[in-house]
């Protein structure tokens, strides 16, 4: 692939910036009209740079994401299986829960990189926390991005709590609702 001209890179980067507000803001159904007008561009070139809105939600969350599993591989290298799947889990909840659009972005379809990449990244861990019976035999990676999505899609429009309140869902969810007991 060539490299794009100087104007076409400004507009792409000014269609990222308009629609990281627009999603932040609405979240992932924002218009795609109004962000290319944001951008100062007209639909057509929108549509030239991102032909969907699955493409669009993937350029903007994709370093954030990249950085995830960037984690979840550092994780997989060193931590106990069991506690680095949890670690890994809640730091997820609570950028998703913190990012308008972000859940709505995780939901498999055919165009969704940024899914499969947490795909490829959580797995890892899911398979070594299994190996290691931190886990139940039965969970897959698709099991807990599920839970973790709906939880971040429940408390997405907290702003300012859906984060603390994704982070103890979550953790509802991981540690069970019984009290600790110590034994």
């Amino acid at each position: 692939m060539r490299p794009r001209r100087a104007d076409a890179r400004r507009n792409y980067d000014q269609l990222v910036a308009a629609a990281a507000t627009a999603f932040a803001r609405e979240g992932a159904d924002a218009s795609l009209e109004e962000i290319a007008r944001q951008a100062g561009v007209g639909s057509a070139t929108l549509h030239r740079h991102f032909p969907s809105r699955q493409a669009l939600l993937n350029a903007v969350f994709h370093g954030r994401v990249e950085a995830l599993c960037q984690q979840a591989h550092e994780l997989a290298e060193g931590a106990d299986p069991g506690p680095a799947l949890t670690i890994w889990l809640r730091a997820l909840g609570a950028y998703v829960a913190s990012t308008r659009g972000l859940a709505s972005s995780l939901v498999p379809s055919t165009d969704n990189e940024c899914h499969r990449m947490i795909v490829r990244a959580g797995d890892e861990l899911v398979i070594r926390a299994r190996a290691a019976g931190a886990v139940r035999p039965e969970v897959s990676i698709d099991d807990l991005l599920t839970l973790v999505t709906a939880i971040s899609m429940a408390v997405e429009h907290n702003p300012g709590e859906g984060g603390t309140e994704a982070e103890r869902l979550l953790g509802l969810a991981i540690d069970g609702i019984h009290p600790r007991t110590g034994a």
